[in-house]
């Protein structure tokens, strides 16, 4: 076992997350992707397969059980759960149809593509406005054989199909995250958002009709950095 793995394997048990051999290999097999294009597409400043393991596989991989709760069960903050304000309780498993989670500014695919790796039965799409990073995320797709995940070069505010959950991890401020993508979330649809610290100055700066229902902090295996996932949805109307 390389000391990669290991430390793959190490974070993932921190994490609680149960992979299987072949997904914690497709996640190897994506980070030696990420290296070998960065090189000479420049998709991530971080360089050195150690530190791309902790600052964007297990940053991402972090986001996986809060997400699978999501789908499950919705907020489990008792303060704020309730039927309306727990949208996702409804995709599953009374639909037929696979959840769509739209990734937005993916870059490199992160989170989108540990997303796609880690749950096989969400379609996963990943929109850059940069193409040679949606052709990145299309030769992950087909490398690591993922018929669950795509890349898209296009302008988030363009796109006209619907998603359940839209992400993004560093992508922008919260107001412009959702301001940008709500016309691509589907009716009952949530935001995700990764953020660092608690944004208590974005949080403020949402526009009236975007109610937060969620705010969790994340632990980051190996990372001595603040990490935070902000859950949001449309304001129910008056």
């Amino acid at each position: 076992m390389t000391t990669l793995e290991h430390t793959l394997r190490q974070g993932l048990a921190e994490l609680g997350l149960a992979l299987s051999d072949t997904q914690t290999a497709q996640l190897l097999a994506y980070l030696a992707l990420i290296e070998k294009w960065t090189k000479v597409y420049n998709l991530t400043a971080v360089r050195a397969p150690a530190e791309m393991l902790t600052h964007h596989l297990l940053d991402s991989l972090a986001v996986i059980a809060p997400l699978r709760r999501q789908l499950q069960q919705g907020p489990v903050d008792p303060v704020v759960a309730s039927d309306e304000l727990c949208p996702l309780s409804a995709l599953q498993p009374q639909s037929a149809r696979p959840v769509r989670l739209l990734d937005v500014g993916s870059g490199a695919g992160l989170p989108g593509v540990v997303i796609a790796i880690c749950c096989p039965d969400i379609t996963v799409h990943c929109v850059d406005t940069v193409a040679k990073k949606a052709a990145f995320i299309q030769q992950v797709a087909v490398s690591l054989k993922l018929p669950n995940l795509r890349g898209i070069h296009a302008r988030v505010e363009n796109l006209t199909d619907k998603y359940d959950v839209i992400s993004s991890r560093a992508f922008a401020s919260l107001a412009d995250f959702t301001t940008w993508s709500r016309n691509a979330l589907a009716e009952q649809g949530v935001w995700m958002a990764m953020k660092g610290k608690h944004p208590a100055d974005e949080l403020a700066a949402l526009p009236a009709d975007v109610r937060v229902f969620h705010v969790e902090q994340l632990q980051v295996p190996g990372l001595d950095a603040e990490r935070c996932m902000v859950w949001m949805r449309p304001a129910l109307a008056v």
